[in-house]
């Protein structure tokens, strides 16, 4: 049997001439209704969803103190394996950084989540200088972003593996900060948007939350350490109103849990007590909501706003002041030094003077 050959350009199908005479009783174009410049937010929304969105967050605290499930929690899905009480492995003896990228998608939305975990933070006895390996890795990343965007031929997109915020966690003592944790933060402030969370809150009665906020808040405001979000950052009023809200609630107290259970005929997320269960998502047992909201729903492009024009802005000042000794990469160019004067300036006219020597003859100078 003879194969199928490509289709004759003579050949056309009955319908082609009955489509060309609908066509041409048809408008070359139609009109889609009313435009306007409102119309440039769909054009963003439709690029936008194309691109996707890249979100990083580091994790740090103590051992024990439920990170990897409170990242589980935030993104209702398990982004980061937790090791059941127990039957964890020997304890880190150096502070050890680990990140895990993950692509979430929902509802045609595409996140990039790259999270990083800080293993071994606070766990020593000796905890001297702990801080250093998160502030290298924190620098390391700007560095990555700066060296990609002075070159000649940039990527259309740079990825972005800047840290956008860093989730403290504080154990739930109940007395004041700690030196360790007014060591990390003040440091730290200065370099990222740090979110400080009382964690495992459900130690804590609500009268103990309460005292052990207020406690914190006065030693923030002491040691001048200013966490996210910035009051010197709020653009307008409904600004300053919503963020004013958040810094009375910080450090939020949270309690994480990836398991669920019933309640009253419904699948609530908590952790079951002989007591009862403690609903995460209910306001009334811990502020997971606020943490959540601040971190999804309400401020987290702000969040990547304030890393690069704030917190790599700075970065990117203090390395071009002291460019001579950023490394010379693939691409780099050296610049010849800029003119003294404007092309096309003149220069300053030779005026010729004439002085008396003492054997009666003339020089010029």
């Amino acid at each position: 049997m003879a194969g199928i050959g490509p289709m004759d350009p003579l050949r056309q199908s009955p319908f082609s001439e009955s489509s060309q005479r609908s066509s041409s009783r048809c408008p070359p174009c139609e009109m889609l209704g009313y435009v306007g410049i409102e119309a440039v937010l769909d054009q963003l929304k439709i690029k936008a969803m194309k691109m996707g969105f890249e979100f990083n967050i580091m994790m740090v605290g103590q051992s024990g103190l439920g990170k990897s499930t409170m990242v589980n929690t935030l993104f209702k899905s398990k982004v980061w394996k937790t090791t059941p009480p127990g039957l964890g492995g020997p304890m880190a003896q150096t502070l050890q950084l680990h990140s895990v990228t993950h692509v979430i998608e929902e509802n045609g939305v595409k996140l990039k989540l790259t999270l990083t975990d800080t293993p071994g933070f606070g766990d020593q006895i000796n905890n001297d200088k702990c801080w250093e390996p998160i502030l290298g890795y924190i620098n390391e990343q700007y560095e990555r972003y700066l060296q990609e965007e002075i070159l000649i031929t940039r990527k259309r997109h740079i990825p972005d593996t800047r840290v956008h915020c860093c989730v403290y966690f504080m154990p739930p003592t109940g007395h004041c900060l700690r030196p360790l944790d007014i060591e990390f933060l003040q440091r730290l402030s200065q370099t990222v948007n740090v979110v400080p969370v009382i964690a495992r809150a459900d130690s804590l009665t609500i009268e103990e939350r309460e005292a052990f906020r207020r406690r914190i808040q006065h030693n923030l405001k002491a040691h001048c350490i200013d966490v996210y979000p910035q009051q010197c950052f709020d653009e307008d009023v409904n600004d300053r109103i919503l963020n004013s809200k958040i810094r009375e609630r910080i450090p939020f107290a949270v309690v994480g849990s990836d398991q669920e259970h019933l309640v009253n005929g419904r699948c609530v997320l908590g952790r079951k007590t002989k007591w009862g269960i403690i609903e995460v998502e209910n306001m009334a047992h811990c502020e997971f909501p606020l943490l959540r909201d601040l971190l999804i729903r309400s401020h987290l492009q702000d969040l990547k706003d304030i890393t690069h024009y704030v917190h790599y802005e700075n970065y990117r000042v203090c390395r071009l002041n002291s460019s001579h000794v950023l490394p010379r990469g693939p691409g780099w160019v050296n610049l010849d030094p800029p003119p003294t004067r404007p092309p096309g300036t003149p220069g300053p006219s030779k005026i010729s003077r004439r002085r008396r020597t003492h054997d009666n003859t003339t020089e010029e100078y």
